[in-house]
């Protein structure tokens, strides 16, 4: 190991970067705390034993032994931290790569099929035109996944942007739930919309916000039973702006809500619905929402529905 390396690995802040972790979960970090406890402990063994110990040389090979032994523990648990935050960081560049190297590929076969099916090439039969509609709707949901991976990507990396700027929370539910017209209609679905009056702006990244909402109402949709209902509340809480959504649809066991806001993870009653998904969306709304300073949960029962709610701060 060169001079270089050696100084690279004692830059605790360029490490952690590196990983793309807080200062305290750093292993860089770790590993100087445990040096200060280590020097601790020693200091505080060798003032014990020289006060019931007459003999120097017993204290010093005991505060030698358990400073030797506070040291070994010390590089096994820092290794171990290590290797999992560089697995960590190598999982995030694979995704992140995979991802983009998909997208070119997945965009020339999308045009390929439009293009097909437009009979520009040559008219097409009934049958042709339903397989190709099948090739479109995956495409589709491939893209779907390409994109959730490639947000999720940018927000372990610290590489997504933050571009805030005063955004009516309001105005963006009433577009969505406009937009989310035709699967309403289709999934027999009633959205009911209450607002309190007069509320003020945020500061937030609007496409951010927007893909939160977003996730919130497909998921809101797509897991509620025959002419179900989804209620949304919007209004002024303190110094946060307060929205809740609540369907009365499959809800979520007891024993996997714990997990509900983890990457690639579906409640098992869900996966009975056989409903489109990759796991991604709710990861990615809390990440989003606390990286705008704001707080997010929910709260559910299965068979009962689910209520998933956020606060973001008022702009000031």
């Amino acid at each position: 190991m060169d001079f270089k390396n050696v100084l690279s690995q004692l830059n605790i802040l360029a490490q952690c970067k590196r990983y793309n972790l807080p200062l305290w979960q750093c292993p860089q970090f770790l590993f100087l705390i445990m040096g200060i406890i280590i020097i601790g402990s020693s200091l505080t063994t060798y003032a014990i034993g020289n006060r019931y110990i007459e003999e120097p040389e017993l204290v010093a090979l005991i505060t030698l032994l358990i400073a030797l032994i506070l040291f070994i523990i010390a590089v096994i648990i820092t290794r171990s931290f290590e290797r999992l935050a560089e697995a960590s960081r190598m999982k995030s560049e694979f995704i992140s790569i995979v991802s983009h190297q998909l997208r070119s590929p997945l965009s020339n076969l999308k045009w390929a099929i439009e293009l097909l099916m437009s009979g520009r090439l040559g008219k097409i039969g009934e049958k042709q035109t339903e397989y190709f509609r099948i090739l479109k709707e995956n495409s589709a949901r491939m893209e779907e996944l390409i994109f959730d991976l490639l947000i999720v990507s940018r927000l372990e990396t610290a590489t997504l942007p933050l571009n805030k700027k005063e955004i009516s929370l309001e105005d963006l539910i009433n577009k969505l739930i406009s937009e989310f017209q035709l699967f309403t209609e289709a999934s027999n679905v009633e959205i009911e919309f209450k607002s309190q009056e007069n509320l003020p702006k945020i500061l937030a990244d609007f496409s951010q916000i927007r893909l939160v909402v977003e996730n919130l109402l497909d998921n809101a949709i797509r897991y509620v039973k025959d002419n179900g209902k989804v209620k949304i509340l919007l209004e002024k809480r303190g110094r946060n702006l307060y929205f809740e959504i609540k369907d009365n649809g499959v809800g979520i066991p007891r024993e996997d809500q714990k997990y509900i806001f983890q990457k690639f993870f579906r409640a098992k009653n869900i996966l009975r619905y056989q409903t489109q998904g990759s796991g991604l969306g709710l990861y990615i709304s809390k990440a989003i929402i606390e990286r705008s300073g704001g707080k997010i949960g929910f709260k559910s029962q299965e068979d009962v529905g689910s209520t998933f709610w956020f606060t973001l701060p008022i702009k000031s």
